[in-house]
């Protein structure tokens, strides 16, 4: 996984403004879509809103990896792909959107984004607090039981 996480974050001009901007306009796809959930809306008045909030959630994946792929290991990158699971099976479950699905989604949304830097950081994985420098010790102890 060296690849995916680098030795030290990797920089990104403009990275706050860039986040900044894509959560905005996730935010507004997000809102525009609400429609289509909650009111059964046909899904043509809805469906520009959702490729917005896709599109955005997408790029604010790719951001947050590139920038630090131990994203995906904690708890905040993983709440991102439980609720991309809940979007996608409740598409193949069920014939219309459901509005419980819509707001289960919201809420984890806004508990982990809100949570504790030890909750959200945290790792289902490891079993605690994954920071950079855990990630170095563990990745390091683990070389060192492979070359044993």
């Amino acid at each position: 996984m060296g690849w995916l996480i680098a030795d030290q974050k990797r920089d990104m001009p403009g990275r706050r403004w860039i986040s900044i901007t894509l959560r905005s306009l996730h935010l507004l796809g997000i809102a525009g879509i609400a429609g289509g959930y909650i009111y059964q809306l046909p899904f043509a008045l809805w469906h520009p809103w959702l490729m917005l909030a896709l599109g955005t959630g997408l790029l604010m994946v790719i951001k947050e990896v590139y920038v630090d792929g131990i994203w995906l290991l904690q708890l905040r990158g993983q709440l991102i792909l439980l609720k991309l699971a809940l979007l996608i099976f409740s598409h193949f479950l069920w014939e219309t959107p459901q509005a419980w699905v819509y707001g289960l989604i919201i809420l984890i949304s806004g508990v982990i984004a809100h949570a504790p830097g030890d909750v959200r950081y945290y790792s289902l994985h490891y079993r605690c607090r994954l920071s950079r420098e855990r990630w170095m010790v563990i990745r390091s102890a683990n070389q060192l039981r492979r070359e044993k």
